[in-house]
């Protein structure tokens, strides 16, 4: 492996630290307040950072998506991502939501036939079907009672998938600081309405820890470009499976979370098959390449995709 390809790795892993640590503050605060409020001031918080790089969007144009379907549809998902998550982040163990959350480049895999007419091989058939097996594994129907946030842990699975669709539909027809705005916009409307139905004040330390997660989603994001900039994406978007080593170790020391034996199967069969399909891709001609390789589990409004932040780092031309 090239020095390249090990800073990657190395900057990739650093990531996703961040970013478990991201959805342990969102737990932590889940115990007290409504998930939807810690996702409205979270979004709020990182809007100033983000709103700065916004105005370095070196493309002219309206506000106005050249495709509203599939904008639309996008920041939908991408709202119903961050709902979904957080609320599941905030009820259930973190290795329980994160192999849940891992099920979505194969969901991914699954849409883009109809969607996108990719032609799958039986190969990549396969490794989909021993995926949603693994999920199976996990959420064991009919041994185990299925809760609000199983399903809520599934909704963000899906809801990143069809944005990572969309993502690929819209190719690079319409400007950043849409793809960025309209589901903040989404997510402001969303949950500052919720905040009539349940709120709770927040205390100062608490409100700054939303801030927190703000800011590490955003750090994340930056590091993720370096990641990819240093390193090939092969060796680099297997990182994002490290992700189950801090939920585990974050869940035992802060949480006394213990994995049993058939989430820990679960969840290997989840990622080997989430692997298998990278490395295809890798090998073939496959449009989803660029959307398998972004971290799926939080394409949220408070830790936007890096590709975008990637966009709106570029130096002007």
């Amino acid at each position: 492996m090239t020095a390249g390809n090990i800073k990657g790795a190395l900057l990739a892993l650093l990531s996703m630290g961040l970013y478990s640590t991201h959805d342990v503050i969102i737990k932590l605060l889940g115990a007290t307040y409504p998930a939807l409020q810690i996702l409205f001031f979270s979004a709020l918080l990182s809007f100033p950072p983000l709103a700065v790089l916004l105005l370095r969007d070196p493309t002219h144009g309206t506000l106005r998506p050249r495709n509203p379907f599939w904008v639309g549809l996008r920041s939908l998902c991408i709202v119903a991502s961050g709902v979904g998550g957080f609320y599941a982040f905030s009820v259930l163990p973190l290795a329980q939501v994160y192999s849940i959350l891992f099920a979505a480049p194969l969901i991914v895999t699954v849409l883009s036939v109809p969607l996108l007419g990719e032609r799958v091989g039986l190969h990549r058939w396969l490794a989909v079907c021993a995926g949603l097996c693994g999920v199976l594994i996990v959420l064991r129907p009919g041994v185990t009672p299925l809760g609000l946030g199983h399903l809520a842990a599934l909704m963000g699975a899906t809801a990143t998938a069809l944005s990572a669709i969309a993502v690929r539909r819209l190719g690079r027809s319409e400007r950043t600081v849409i793809l960025l705005l309209w589901p903040m916009i989404g997510n402001f409307l969303l949950t500052g309405a919720s905040l009539g139905f349940a709120y709770r004040p927040m205390e100062l330390g608490d409100l700054a820890l939303t801030g927190v997660i703000a800011a590490l989603g955003l750090a994340a994001g930056f590091l993720l470009i370096l990641a990819y900039q240093a390193g090939e994406a092969a060796n680099v978007a297997p990182m994002q499976y490290s992700q189950m080593l801090w939920a585990v170790a974050y869940g035992w020391f802060l949480f006394g979370e213990r994995p049993d034996g058939p989430t820990v199967l679960g969840a290997g069969l989840i990622m080997g098959s989430g692997l298998y399909i990278l490395l295809r891709e890798r090998l073939g001609a496959s449009r989803l390449r660029p959307a398998t390789r972004a971290r799926f589990g939080s394409d949220a409004v408070t830790a936007p995709r890096w590709s975008l932040l990637q966009r709106l780092l570029r130096p002007r031309g």
